[in-house]
């Protein structure tokens, strides 16, 4: 029967034991707020260990407006609801005193691929993301770590991470769930508004054609301008950056030569959206 663990301490228990009996571990880090892409994850994981934890952390020190993170919704009870038929083993849902306690003082920092796109428009999230990730890994003493592509800069972020501080786990990017109309599915689409909701596909279809349009030979910065302008044509109040990266570093690309990834963050109602797709 699946637990709701709070403490490391707990947690730590329940691992060391499934260990001892030769278990594989896999955990699926969110902020809670679950939605279909959460449970493909826990799917993925389920497939691919023999135990599972997903934990519920909504992690302060990524967030850069407190306003953002008094706004990210808190559904700890529907989201047990929705992992317990899913046959999750653990939630690890601990409070902010247990993963930062007193007298705190660490930050992780990942350079170079951390640093352009949401590193340039939320300073300091990937600190609190490297951070908090590093803690949870510590905490689970997992096998594997489950994410979606979703989020293609974190994930690489987290792949570095790892890679840098030689953490014995395997990092699973899995890919994108979207909506039926091509939304990417997101804790924040709970905030659109009616008439925002109607419009905020047209980033997926019009990243789509831009990708496309990369894809045929078009002209890169050409491309990419009448792509933002499209997106404030369909109803978007700002565009933050729509670019064509490599897909590994993130460093600007301006030939199609090597995998690539088109990114794109924008405003609509007073919801930001991010996307992303392979081009």
């Amino acid at each position: 029967m699946m637990q709701i663990l709070r403490t490391v301490a707990e947690l730590r228990t329940r691992v060391r034991g499934w260990k001892s009996d030769g278990r594989q571990v896999g955990v699926v880090p969110t902020m809670g707020a679950l939605h279909e892409g959460h449970l493909s994850l826990v799917r993925a994981a389920k497939r691919g260990c023999d135990r599972v934890i997903v934990t519920i952390f909504v992690n302060p020190k990524q967030f850069n407006n407190p306003d953002d993170l008094q706004k990210y919704p808190r559904t700890e009870d529907s989201d047990a609801a929705l992992l317990a038929a899913e046959g999750v083993d653990v939630i690890f849902a601990p409070g902010p005193d247990e993963v930062y306690p007193e007298g705190f003082a660490t930050q992780v920092a990942v350079s170079g691929v951390s640093e352009p796109l949401e590193g340039t428009m939320r300073p300091g999230h990937f600190e609190g993301v490297a951070t908090v990730v590093a803690k949870l890994f510590g905490m689970t003493q997992a096998d594997r770590a489950y994410f979606g592509q979703k989020d293609w800069q974190q994930l690489q972020v987290v792949k570095r991470l790892v890679a840098d501080l030689n953490i014995p786990i395997e990092i699973v990017g899995a890919e994108t769930v979207r909506e039926h109309d091509g939304l990417a599915m997101s804790s924040r689409n709970l905030r659109l508004d009616p008439l925002s909701r109607a419009q905020a596909p047209a980033l997926y279809r019009i990243m789509t054609r831009v990708a496309g349009q990369l894809r045929d030979g078009a002209p890169v910065d050409q491309t990419l301008a009448q792509g933002r302008e499209d997106l404030l044509q369909a109803g978007f109040s700002a565009v933050e950056y729509l670019e064509l990266r490599a897909a590994s570093t993130l460093a600007p690309i301006a030939t199609l030569d090597a995998p690539a990834r088109l990114l794109a963050a924008a405003t609509i109602g007073d919801v930001r959206l991010i996307d992303n797709i392979p081009v």
